[in-house]
Order: structure tokens, then C-alpha cells, then sequence
């Protein structure tokens, strides 16, 4: 890409469209720290302009049949196909995922999202007919909403893209992509590609500061649905701009995963599910299902530290993104870099011991590359903890930050591992299935994994409990039910 193209435009109508206001945010590459494109600060004009085009796009897309809706849908597979080594890089560029993910883990898993909401657009969308009687005709019709407001965070821009955009129109819906500020790239360039096989209006991509353009976009009277992935602060933002004319809303928030490693375990299956699978992974850890505070049962604590410092040292090599041996790649932006630091020196105030890691600064993690010295550049890091009251086993870091705490009983882990506010993902390593069973079944929390974690697919919903978030981008939920009685006259 040349820099002239990356100065990027809003995707409105099918078209390029610079911010009205004219003005520009600059985007950093989070491992050198250095600007690489400008995106567009848009204000409420831009915002305006956005839903009008989308509801202009529901009111031909939602009239489709379901086989035709699923033949663009198969169009855009293909064609994000075609182009999957440019947004994988994109993607490495702009938040600092390492490209030995994005290009061969991103990439077909935005393609499996797409060939499953094929399949959803037809049967997904199936209403349902009842025996009401010889002279009545009882069934249900699923109608799209009509216009869907998509709020998406820096982390995983692409993902979330996909998981919200492919349903939704799958299910009869248009939609505006409303990108973070700190993440923006990709997701133009995406909603540019996209637009290539999609009639105009149908999805439409706006980048600005979530305090003006995000408000303005979910508070919107033409908007008839919400789909969040963020923060709880966004969620009661969104809640608070929308108490006056409620909507539907799709939240998918914060999570503080619990890991719970059993004297039984394979530890060193554990520990690679721990470490690479878990919070030291290819975006640093900022997964909001990040498997970040991690209990052991006494008789392997040892053992655990042990493999999970051997794996760190081996296995999870930091460095240029762009190369594909590199395993982890920085925080995505720096004010998250300083906030997850601040993380690490309020534990160790608090009593908490760093038993790995803990350096931060692109010229301490990498001394001897000077391309990397600005970058926000932090080792994982394990820490000690003895009680789970520590602000750092409460709140979520959303980094390459793990606590490790001894446990004896199952009693005593369970009531550990939900003691937080946040209920998104679990992880059990135990060869006891009776024991998994039990605990599967007390843990709260969306989604628990067993002597596995973080696989997620679109075979199966994913969601959370608690502030953990409700609901799930999915056909059902991009869709709502009308009843309909005919009575047929003799």
C-alpha cells in the first residue's frame, strides 16, 4: 500500500467518503509507535448520513429472499478470501496482532463466519406454524430489524466485524459499522471490500470518537437495534443515551476468566493452555475472555510455575509483528499501555510478586532492535497472589497479566473462581470428568472449556453471564418474531 492510500475514507452508500468536518485521527503501529494512516474524525453529520443510506439499504435488502441474500454473502467469502493476506497485515499494523495469527488463524475463521451465516440466512430465518384450528392459520414470520448500529473495540477489529455484520445480514438487516478510533484501518478497508459485491447502503463503515459519533450513531430514532462488544462503561453509556427510546441491545462485555488446574491434570497441556491459548497470546493477552487469574491445586503448584516459566521462555518469543516467528506483539495503544502497567505496580503494592515478566518499554524489551524502542512493548507477566480481594484479581487488566493462587478443595476453587462480577469463559484441566461435570454445571460463566480454552466457532453461540454481557450476534437474535392469525371465513 502506498501512503496515499492510507489516508482512509468512510464507507457510506457504497462509496469513499471523507469526514465532512475534514478532519483526521492518526493511526499508530503499536509496535514501533510510529503513525502509519490517517482515519476519518467524523462528526454527527457523517453519523446522519450513515443511517440514512442504511435504512434506504434495509428497505431493498430485507425484501430479498433469503437464497439471494445468501448468494452475496457468498460473494463477500470469496472475496475477503482474495484479499486475506492484505487485511491480515492491516490488522498486525494497526492493533499489533502478530501476522502468524491474523493470516492463518484471522483470516479463515472470518471466512467460516461468513459460509455459517450463509447457511443461516435460510435457516435461519424459518418461521413456524401451529394446529390453531380447522378455520385458523397460526404461524410466525422472522423480520429483520431494519437498521443495526455495530459498535466494535481496537482489539479484535476484524473478528468482531464479521461476527456482527454477517448475521446481521444474513438475517435481512443493513447495518453501520462504528469502528474504535484506536482501530480503524482495517475495518474501512474491510467495509471498501465488502461494498464491492453489496448494492449500495446495505453496510456502511463511520470512524469517529465514541463520546460524539458513537453516541449520537446507538441514539439515532432510525436505529432499531445495537451490537456491542466493549467495555461495561460503554454498555452504560449506551444505556444511559438510550433510556428515553429503548432498543434492542446485544452486549457482549468484560471477562476475568478463571483458569482451575486440578492435581490431576496433564500440566504441561495445562500450562500450554495457560500461556499461548490463554493471556500470553498473539494480541497480548487483550482478549476479553483472556484466562487471567489462574488457581492450582497444591500438590502441582510448583510443577505449573515451573512449565509455564519454560513455555514462556521458549516458546513465546516478542518481536516484529510482521515476522512470522514472532508469538506475542505489543499493547494496541498507549494509553491501554500505561494503564495495564499501572496494573502490574498496584498489585505489586498491593502484595502480589512477580514471579514473571513485569518489563515494559519497547528499549527494555528489545534492546537490541532500535525499530522497536517506541513501541508498548510489555513481557508476560505471572504474578503471585494470596488473596482474591487484590484489585487485580477484580477488575480486568485486558493484557498479558495473569494471577496464579494455591487452592486444596474443589469448595474453595469454586467459590474463587466466581468471585468476580464478570462471567464470560472458564477453563477446567482436570482427567475427573465427574468432577468437570459438577463444576461445569456451578461455574458462572457463558462458555467453559475442559482440559481446553478459547475455542470458539460459529457451530456453537457465544455469550456471557453477569457483566459479563447477554445475548449473542446470531440470526435468532438479529431477528424478531410477529405472530400472525388467519381466519379463514366458511
Amino acid at each position: 500500500m502506498t501512503k496515499k492510500e492510507l489516508i482512509l475514507s468512510n464507507i457510506i452508500h457504497g462509496e469513499q467518503q471523507p469526514p465532512s468536518s475534514q478532519s483526521y485521527f492518526d493511526s499508530v503501529n503499536p509496535s514501533t509507535g510510529s503513525v502509519f494512516a490517517k482515519i476519518p474524525a467524523s462528526n454527527k453529520d457523517d453519523v446522519d448520513a450513515a443511517v440514512y443510506s442504511a435504512v434506504e439499504g434495509a428497505s431493498s435488502w430485507g425484501k430479498l429472499t433469503s437464497a439471494v441474500r445468501a448468494d452475496y454473502l457468498r460473494q463477500i467469502h470469496d472475496h475477503i478470501l482474495l484479499h486475506g493476506q492484505e487485511l491480515a497485515k492491516l490488522e498486525t499494523v494497526d492493533n499489533g496482532w502478530v501476522i502468524r495469527e491474523t493470516e492463518y488463524g484471522l483470516i479463515p475463521s472470518l471466512a467460516s463466519i461468513w459460509l455459517d451465516a450463509i447457511n443461516a440466512a435460510i435457516s435461519g430465518t424459518k418461521g413456524e406454524t401451529i394446529n390453531a384450528g380447522e378455520d385458523i392459520v397460526a404461524y410466525t414470520i422472522r423480520e429483520p430489524y431494519g437498521v443495526v448500529a455495530a459498535i466494535i473495540p481496537w482489539n479484535a477489529p476484524l473478528f468482531t466485524f464479521t461476527i456482527k455484520a454477517a448475521y446481521a445480514l444474513a438475517a435481512g438487516n443493513s447495518i453501520v459499522v462504528k469502528p474504535s478510533e484506536l482501530a480503524a484501518v482495517s475495518s474501512l478497508r474491510y467495509g471498501e471490500l465488502i461494498n464491492e459485491i453489496l448494492p449500495p447502503g446495505v453496510l456502511n463503515v463511520i470512524s469517529g470518537d465514541g463520546k460524539d459519533v458513537g453516541a449520537h450513531l446507538v441514539s439515532h430514532p432510525l436505529v432499531d437495534k445495537i451490537s456491542l462488544t466493549g467495555s461495561g462503561a460503554t454498555a452504560s453509556a449506551i444505556a444511559r443515551s438510550t433510556a428515553d427510546s429503548p432498543k434492542s441491545m446485544i452486549l457482549e462485555l468484560g471477562g476475568k476468566s478463571p483458569h482451575i488446574i486440578f492435581d490431576d491434570a496433564a500440566i504441561q497441556q495445562a500450562a500450554f493452555g495457560l500461556t499461548l491459548n490463554g493471556i500470553f497470546t498473539g494480541n497480548a493477552g487483550q482478549l476479553c475472555v483472556g484466562g487471567s487469574r489462574i488457581y492450582v491445586q497444591r500438590g502441582i503448584y510448583d510443577e505449573v510455575i515451573a512449565a509455564v516459566r519454560q513455555i514462556v521462555s521458549a516458546e513465546i518469543p516478542l518481536g516484529d509483528t510482521e515476522n512470522p516467528l514472532s508469538a506475542m506483539g505489543p499493547i494496541a495503544n498507549a494509553a491501554h499501555y500505561n494503564k495495564v502497567r499501572s496494573y502490574i505496580e498496584l498489585a505489586k503494592e498491593e502484595g502480589a510478586k512477580v514471579l514473571i515478566g513485569g518489563h515494559s518499554g519497547g528499549e527494555v524489551v528489545h534492546p537490541d532492535n532500535p525499530k522497536l524502542a517506541h513501541g508498548y512493548w510489555l513481557e508476560p507477566t505471572l504474578l503471585e497472589v494470596t488473596s482474591n480481594k487484590l484489585r487485580i484479581c477484580q477488575e480486568e487488566v485486558f493484557g498479558p497479566v495473569a494471577t496464579i493462587q494455591v487452592f486444596d478443595t474443589e469448595e474453595e476453587v469454586l467459590a474463587l473462581a466466581n468471585d468476580t462480577e464478570f462471567g464470560l469463559g472458564a477453563g477446567l484441566w482436570t482427567n475427573d470428568l465427574h468432577r468437570a461435570n459438577r463444576l461445569i454445571r456451578q461455574i458462572k460463566s457463558g462458555s467453559v472449556w475442559v482440559n481446553d480454552f478459547r475455542r470458539v466457532g460459529p457451530e456453537l453461540p457465544f455469550g456471557g453471564f453477569k457483566k459479563s454481557g447477554f445475548g449473542t450476534d446470531s440470526v435468532a437474535e438479529f431477528t424478531r418474531n410477529k405472530t400472525v392469525y388467519v381466519k379463514i371465513n366458511q
